[in-house]
């Protein structure tokens, strides 16, 4: 029996899993809530023999290590990353229930990525009833990833440089799932521009309008764009303004930044960053940075994806390879040196979207190339 065939086997367990996963609903700002699916996950880990260590944290879900140790002659540790937390808030089950028709099953955070999280459980299961060898394995359960992991990046960086691999459980890139090897850093910023009020009929010279100022601004930092060099910029919400015959005193933006490379990733950083008002009297503050850097495809990781590709051809899988516009914790793992291959999670689509699915079929090949990967690494 091939190790598809197993896991195969094992379907309407792994069902189950991932929907008690999936009907613990838990958005990123709700503490409360998300830590009752983190209760849930120690539990079950517990019993596959896992040792917990709890990271408590006060304004997010409490973060998760389990450990289980080796049993091979590797000693070089394997970092397992999912999250748990989504951008869906409470009630979108009764919205989006969990269903199954077909390959397809459906369900809030489903893609993204709570069936990576019934995969890892059951790929433990696996391991432990075959008595498998393999290498120290941690397992990260973050709660505040789609929030830029702002309190978990260095826990992340520090597991992460204790290890040999890094699997990052995120989605794959549809439709093919294809396993991500690079991906763009992210920039976070916010520009605060400040004008002077009066009355836009009775006496607009007396004014400097912030809302002006900000549109010559806007008009700069998509200028930053360079398509060929894959950076992209984009001021994704503006804000300013009090009424209609009002001068602005005030406007707002937030800005997302896109780059594939930390040098590119500096220069674009320090463009944004010396933003200065072209209207006399007018003021602008720019405050954010890189949250996230590239993971760029270094030799390491595209050793890392041909190694990944054999074990899934002795599977039955022939996986491929894509970069991609989005940003995870893997970013953070590749930046400091550990050698990652992201995009492991289950084939689908729709994340954060209404039209969010996994296939069944692609749940049970990637629970066993998990497996696989956690057996022969």
């Amino acid at each position: 029996m091939t190790l598809i065939d197993d896991v195969a086997q094992r379907r309407d367990a792994l069902l189950g899993s991932l929907e008690q996963i999936v009907r613990l609903e838990s958005p990123s700002t709700d503490k409360a809530v998300i830590d009752k699916l983190v209760a849930h996950l120690r539990s079950e880990c517990e019993q596959l023999g896992a040792t917990i260590e709890s990271r408590d944290q006060t304004d997010w879900g409490d973060l998760t290590i389990a450990s289980w140790p080796g049993t091979g002659s590797e000693t070089g540790q394997i970092l397992v990353m999912t999250h748990i937390d989504t951008v869906w808030p409470v009630g979108t089950i009764e919205r989006l229930p969990w269903s199954v028709e077909g390959d397809v099953a459906r369900g809030p955070g489903i893609f993204d990525m709570k069936a990576s999280v019934a995969m890892m459980l059951e790929a433990m299961r696996i391991i432990q009833e075959r008595n498998t060898e393999r290498r120290p394995i941690k397992w990260l359960i973050n709660t505040e990833e789609e929030m830029g992991s702002p309190a978990s990046r260095p826990v992340i960086e520090e597991l992460a440089r204790e290890s040999e691999y890094v699997l990052c459980l995120e989605p794959p890139v549809p439709p093919h799932g294809a396993l991500k090897t690079a991906r763009k850093g992210v920039g976070m910023f916010s520009m605060k521009v400040t004008g002077k009020a009066s009355h836009a009929g009775a006496d607009p010279k007396a004014g400097v309008s912030a809302i002006q100022e900000l549109a010559n601004q806007i008009q700069y930092l998509h200028s930053l764009t360079d398509y060929d060099l894959g950076t992209t910029v984009n001021v994704g919400v503006i804000s300013g303004g009090t009424r209609r015959n009002v001068i602005a005193a005030e406007a707002e933006a937030l800005i997302d930044l896109r780059v594939v490379t930390m040098d590119e990733a500096e220069r674009t950083v320090e463009a944004i960053r010396g933003c200065r008002a072209s209207l006399p009297g007018a003021s602008v503050t720019i405050e954010g940075d890189l949250n996230r850097p590239p993971m760029e495809r270094t030799d390491a990781i595209a050793a890392a994806f041909q190694r990944a590709h054999a074990i899934g051809q002795s599977i039955g899988l022939d996986l491929q390879e894509a970069s991609t516009g989005g940003a995870s914790d893997g970013n953070f793992t590749a930046a400091v040196g550990a050698t990652t291959i992201d995009g492991l999670g289950c084939t689908g689509d729709g994340g954060h979207a209404d039209t969010e699915h996994i296939l069944v079929s692609g749940l049970v090949e990637r629970t066993a190339l998990l497996t696989a990967l956690l057996s022969e690494l």
